[in-house]
């Protein structure tokens, strides 16, 4: 029984969610193979074949496959999805972009966001906004798996000495065509891979505001920039910055949400944090049942006091 784990990169490098992803597949048992499609993406499989616990790396490359074009990707895997019992894929945009059609032209039940592996087909996920969680047990002969990276501690990016397989692509469906990226640049952590990051949500009242009292707390710690639905839907902040369950899942080892209420939706996306810090000036803002330091304060005055004590 192999596991087949599929990598997100950049051609250059794995992207952090692929190192969670491995470890998640370790868990299932068998040999973990690494699936690396892209165009002259040599340096990532180079990468992938140094992670530990790694056991071959298959190396897909052709022009068709530098984007991550979710049709031509999942005819590459289901070019190879006979030989593995699992098939894994971080629960990121991208993987949630391909597993849904890869599942579903293997005709077998996807098993989406899963936090823990129980055995090699019974796995625990969260359901009702992680308000209980779901056992959930597959008899498909392959099991497409999504992988909530915040359930999974990283595998060790070295101390692996896997191979790497050149294989061929698949064949070009035609059905989609790259025509361009709008890529947002920041020098601030990716917030789902950030170690600090710093929320702020509709009690900031405007973008004006969000910027300037959360950017420099944030320049302060070093830290990512999210927000809630609340203050991304109210223009305060763009939708790559939206933590929840509808946004990105985020566990960093501190968390700071500034104006936060604390609705279901945004918990989900947070409370695996290691440290949560909440200041929000409701005594009965739900952010305070999670929270391991709340203060009741309001947050235009407590935040600048916050940044000249740091």
């Amino acid at each position: 029984m192999s596991v087949l784990v599929f990598a997100e990169h950049d051609n250059a490098s794995l992207k952090g969610a692929t190192l969670n992803t491995i470890t998640a597949a370790l868990a299932c048992g068998g040999d973990v193979h690494v699936l690396v499609a892209g165009h002259n993406a040599g340096p990532a499989a180079a990468a992938a074949a140094q992670v530990a616990g790694v056991a071959k790396v298959l190396h897909a490359d052709a022009p068709g496959l530098a984007h991550g074009l979710a049709e031509p990707t999942a005819a590459q895997v289901l070019q190879l999805a006979r030989g593995y019992s699992h098939i894994l894929f971080a629960a990121t945009a991208s993987g949630k972009n391909v597993a849904p059609r890869v599942a579903a032209l293997l005709d077998v039940a996807q098993i989406s966001d899963a936090t823990k592996v129980l055995s090699a087909d019974t796995f625990e996920r969260p359901i009702y906004a992680g308000n209980a969680l779901a056992t959930v047990q597959s008899t498909d002969a392959i099991k497409v798996i999504t992988v909530r990276t915040t359930g999974f501690d990283a595998a060790a990016a070295n101390g692996g000495s896997a191979s790497v397989e050149s294989v061929p692509p698949a064949d070009d469906t035609g059905i989609s065509t790259y025509i361009g990226s709008e890529i947002a640049k920041s020098d601030r952590p990716e917030l789902t891979a950030a170690k600090v990051i710093v929320s702020g949500g509709r009690a900031l009242g405007s973008s004006e505001k969000f910027n300037e009292v959360l950017t420099p707390l944030a320049d302060k710690l070093g830290a990512a920039l999210g927000a809630s639905r609340a203050a991304v839907d109210a223009g305060y902040a763009p939708n790559d910055w939206q933590v929840g369950q509808t946004g990105k899942i985020v566990a960093p080892q501190l968390y700071v949400a500034v104006g936060i209420s604390g609705a279901i939706q945004h918990l989900a996306g947070m409370k695996d944090s290691k440290v949560i810090v909440a200041i929000n000036k409701d005594a009965e803002a739900p952010i305070f049942s999670v929270a391991d330091y709340g203060l009741e304060a309001d947050l235009f005055t407590a935040v600048p006091e916050l940044i000249e004590k740091l």
